[in-house]
């Protein structure tokens, strides 16, 4: 059976059981459709929400930046791990004993102003497209490759996909979905590791194996892929490069970013009891942690691979042959991902070699202008890589299948979790909210539904042209949410004296902060060439866009507490409440306010 065969067989099957699901589960009420009845088990939310997490940054382009990048990218690590621990502690029991069914409901009751849901709607709109632009931009990668279609192709194609079971089923349908896409993604994401573990380090664990011998060389993994790709001038693999200031931000943006995101804050407020919101987070950072743990090591690994082919002679002799890439079976891979647009081979001095190196490396000037180099003759886009993966290993056509399986459900889960933040904060916030408060539970279901649709309308296009690598892409998203909904969310728990007119100088203060310095440098709503600055050439004290989050929460925080304090306090009732919200133990079920 040939490859393609193959793949539309694992990704036939993969969809056939996410539509049927959403068949099966698909809601009835608007309880159903934004809280799927609040009846899930932990265990099942736990791995919905590790579903809901584990997006095409996770699955597709983390690793790729790990692997391209080396340990100053380890801050997607460690910042999306430390986010559940902040959700776990700060924000899900309180937000579970609340008893409301979004985000902006929540704050809109809290603060004791429809302006204060209005802004938070707002807030949750801007993070969220953000977001889903780069679970469509995956999405394109997956479907390209493995249809063997262009990437906008693909792209329009997972759009009628997420469309067809996300509006389904509402929240109670995508619950379920993603369980079953949780499964799919974290068998396809470990399976071709393990075989390539086993290749490279003789161990079947990839965490164990990154720390062990390369059976080729019989040196340390690290010490011989720090070694490669210093002689071809890029920085070495294992030491920080970046300054350590970007790097805190960075990571603390990410942190506050997760426990921030409305998409997965409402996977909370599907379970029981208040006690069940506090275990599903500790479950999904059980789930979360399997593909984690497994991701250095895929990323190293692979850059390994990669190395080792694009040189067979070792570093110090001859680059591959263009003749050896056309008829060598071992290099089909490149042809396949040629035909994406997302890798490219340029002989650019005629030599008949593909030379790939640094060629900005002011170290490598010498050998290059001996050699006749004329340039890096190899360009790849880092969203491929963990889809290539079990091509350039040369593993067996199923894996290959089943990580094209593993990568869809991980982009459409995640897409699907934030269209129905979406969905529900046009439906139940603005419209039922806001603007026709008497409108039927039918009416409110249909609303929601087209909402959903023009969100994927306009993710799908601005997913065309994003303003970076879908992790880029998705780090941008969590600085919004970091700059205007956590700080939000904190302070509504944790401080009575905070008022309504605080709270929404906050968070207007960290959004627009926020978004004017994101504009600056990825360009004014995305557009290519409209921006003023890059990340490589910051506008303030060298701090990168994607690093900007933790400042912009920063000054929701300041905002919020100055204009609190110089305003009335909230009236006794609220804070009454805000002192009940604090006490989730003892609980039961949650209740209205």
């Amino acid at each position: 059976m040939d490859q393609f065969t193959l793949n539309l067989l694992f990704v036939g099957a993969s969809f056939a059981l996410y539509i049927g699901i959403a068949i099966w589960a698909r809601a009835g009420s608007t309880s159903e459709f934004y809280a799927a009845g609040r009846g899930v088990h932990p265990i099942t939310n736990g791995m919905a929400t590790a579903a809901d997490w584990m997006s095409a940054a996770s699955f597709l382009s983390m690793a790729g930046l790990i692997a391209f990048v080396g340990y100053d990218n380890s801050a997607y690590l460690m910042g999306w791990t430390g986010g559940y621990v902040l959700l776990a502690l700060l924000l899900a029991p309180y937000l579970r004993k609340f008893g409301k069914f979004t985000v902006p409901e929540f704050i809109g009751d809290r603060f004791y102003s429809p302006t204060a849901r209005l802004v938070a709607v707002i807030c949750l709109i801007v993070a969220s497209v953000t977001y889903v632009i780069g679970q469509m931009t995956g999405v394109g990668v997956a479907f390209g490759r493995f249809l063997e279609v262009d990437n906008t192709t693909g792209l329009l194609i997972g759009a009628v996909v997420v469309f067809a079971y996300a509006v389904f089923g509402g929240m109670k349908g995508v619950t379920y979905t993603q369980v079953a896409q949780y499964i799919v993604l974290i068998t396809a994401y470990t399976i071709p590791a393990v075989f390539i573990s086993l290749q490279l380090t003789g161990n079947p664990i990839p965490a164990l194996g990154l720390f062990g011998d390369h059976v080729a060389s019989g040196e340390p993994l690290l010490a011989r892929l720090d070694q490669i790709v210093a002689e071809l001038g890029f920085s070495t693999y294992t030491e920080r490069q970046t300054d350590l200031l970007n790097m805190v931000l960075f990571t603390l943006s990410l942190m506050i970013g997760t426990a921030g995101l409305p998409h997965v804050i409402m996977r909370f407020f599907t379970v029981p009891r208040v006690a069940d919101a506090r275990w599903s987070a500790g479950w999904a950072l059980v789930f979360i942690a399997l593909l984690y743990l497994t991701a250095p090591a895929v990323g190293a690994m692979a850059r390994m691979n990669i190395t080792d082919q694009m040189w067979p002679n070792g570093t110090s002799g001859d680059a591959v042959t263009l003749e050896q890439v056309e008829t060598d079976p071992a290099y089909d891979w490149m042809a396949n991902w040629q035909k994406t647009g997302l890798l490219a081979l340029e002989d650019k001095n005629g030599d008949g070699m593909i030379q790939y190196y640094n060629d900005k490396s002011a170290a490598l000037q010498e050998r290059a202008t001996a050699a006749g180099w004329t340039g890096n003759e190899l360009t790849i886009n880092n969203d491929i890589l963990v889809l290539a993966n079990p091509e350039i290993a040369n593993l067996p056509g199923w894996v290959i299948g089943l990580i094209a399986a593993g990568g869809l459900a991980a982009a459409l889960s995640t897409a699907a979790g934030l269209l129905l933040a979406i969905s529900s904060a046009v439906s139940h916030d603005l419209f039922k909210g806001q603007l026709t408060p008497d409108m039927s539970e039918k009416s409110e279901l249909l609303t929601a539904r087209i909402a959903m649709a023009v969100a994927i309308a306009v993710a799908t296009y601005l997913g065309i042209n994003p303003p970076g690598f879908a992790a880029q892409t998705v780090a941008l998203a969590f600085g919004l949410a970091a700059s205007s909904i956590f700080p939000a969310l904190m302070m509504g728990i944790f401080s009575k004296r905070i008022n309504d007119k605080g709270a929404v100088a906050g968070m207007l203060v960290g959004l627009g902060v926020t978004l004017v310095y994101i504009f600056l440098h990825k360009g004014w709503l995305f557009i290519p060439d409209t921006n003023s600055f890059t990340d490589a050439d910051p506008l303030l004290l060298g701090i990168k866009s994607t690093s900007f989050g933790a400042v912009g929460a920063m000054l929701n925080f300041a905002t919020a507490i100055l204009v609190s304090r110089s305003t009335e306090e909230p009236p006794q009732e609220i804070q009454d409440l805000v002192a009940s919200v604090r006490i989730p133990r003892g609980a039961g079920a949650a209740i209205d306010h």
